[in-house]
């Protein structure tokens, strides 16, 4: 099977324009879908592979895999090379999917995560990925029936940052904070942390020019710890970070939600695609430069390969140094998510908290690992 992309669902289209990248058709590799005999691998392909990894799956795994039809994964915004999605446009081309009987589908979302999470609910996509964990929370707690089945990064991907001169954040007060629409839980949990009245604070909305910081037209500006502050790094502005988790504030990146019926029902293809995620997230580790490459090629020219790998480069990173040792990568922890939860409730973005072991299942991700040691090919 050749990897397949398509053009984006019609949805909401809220958008998170970071990249120039938008819909193109390009066919990558076409590898060898799986055989289900073990003895037909070819143990001297190079590691990265079709032929080295995808002929030891079980015949009946197989089947039980390819029974689950075409898998619709949805990206959280176009092809960017963010944690969440890089890896799976590298499992496709890579062919760790067709290793695994898998038939997936990758469409390129909008940026407009919430539309991603109603079009699983509605069967429409089986799977997507969410900016974190709470916004999964706050899909359920709105009615949306979405499962929660990895998360990345276990750490606040929002930053605050401002000038140079800034060396307390009571010195805001009185300043204006450019936002892209809100300003996250994590950031306004840090200000409230450290004692910032917000309500002396000017909010507006600014939109996604990370210039207007170094222009004077805002005094502080909400940004991604891997896109805006390497934008400004790159045209030689010098800007302070204010981080949530410096101040003890929790928070996650690159949420993985599937539809729950479909989970339920091919619960295989779902451990399977984790798998094979989960195997391309480690070899993107290594090889960055390729995995961005993969996700250029499907992009329409425009696409900034240079940009996207320090992006891939920075959030991998937060991905390792965020998972606990003797945890696998993707894994799940109530009690990490509720407290970012409280968050929400917090900033009233949310008037009662969803119980999180309802709205997560580790059991997917789980399956697929021998502590911390990824199995593959599938049992």
């Amino acid at each position: 099977m050749a990897p397949r992309y398509r053009r984006q669902l019609s949805a909401s289209s809220s958008s998170r324009p970071v990249l120039a990248a938008t819909v193109g058709a390009a066919l990558l590799l076409s590898l060898a879908a799986c055989s289900g005999d073990a003895e037909g691998s070819d143990d001297s392909a190079p590691s990265g592979s079709a032929a080295a990894e995808g002929s030891a799956i079980s015949a009946e795994r197989c089947a039980e895999n390819e029974a689950a039809g075409t898998i619709t994964y949805i990206t959280g915004y176009q092809y960017q090379s963010s944690a969440g999605i890089l890896e799976a446009l590298a499992a496709d081309s890579l062919g760790y999917f067709d290793a695994l009987c898998l038939d997936v589908e990758i469409q390129p979302g909008t940026g407009d995560t919430a539309a991603n999470a109603q079009l699983v609910a509605a069967g429409t996509a089986q799977i997507t990925s969410l900016g974190n964990d709470a916004e999964a929370l706050k899909a359920v707690a709105g009615g949306i029936d979405v499962t929660g089945i990895a998360t990345w990064g276990h750490v606040p991907i929002a930053t605050l940052m401002t000038g140079t001169d800034i060396a307390d954040l009571t010195q805001l007060e009185g300043t204006t904070l450019g936002h892209k629409g809100s300003l996250p839980a994590p950031l306004r949990a840090m200000l409230v942390e450290e004692g910032v009245d917000l309500d002396a604070i000017e909010q507006v909305e600014v939109g996604y020019d990370p210039t207007v910081l170094p222009r004077g037209q805002v005094q502080s500006l909400t940004g991604y710890k891997s896109n805006e502050p390497l934008l400004l790094a790159a045209m030689g502005e010098e800007v302070t970070e204010w981080n949530p988790e410096d101040y003890g504030i929790s928070g996650s990146f690159g949420t993985i939600v599937a539809n729950p019926a479909f989970a339920d029902e091919h619960p295989t293809a779902v451990e399977d695609y984790l798998r094979a995620t989960s195997k391309a997230f480690e070899y993107c580790e290594t090889n960055g430069a390729e995995c961005v490459g993969f996700a250029a090629d499907v992009a329409e020219s425009g696409y900034d390969e240079e940009h996207n790998l320090k992006i891939w480069e920075t959030e991998s990173a937060l991905v390792t140094e965020s998972t606990p040792e003797g945890s696998p990568l993707g894994f799940h922890d109530d009690a990490l998510t509720t407290s970012e939860g409280e968050a929400l409730l917090a900033s009233g973005e949310l008037d009662e908290l969803p119980t999180v072991s309802d709205v997560f299942d580790p059991a997917f991700l789980t399956a697929i690992y021998d502590g911390t040691e990824l199995v593959w090919p599938a049992p």
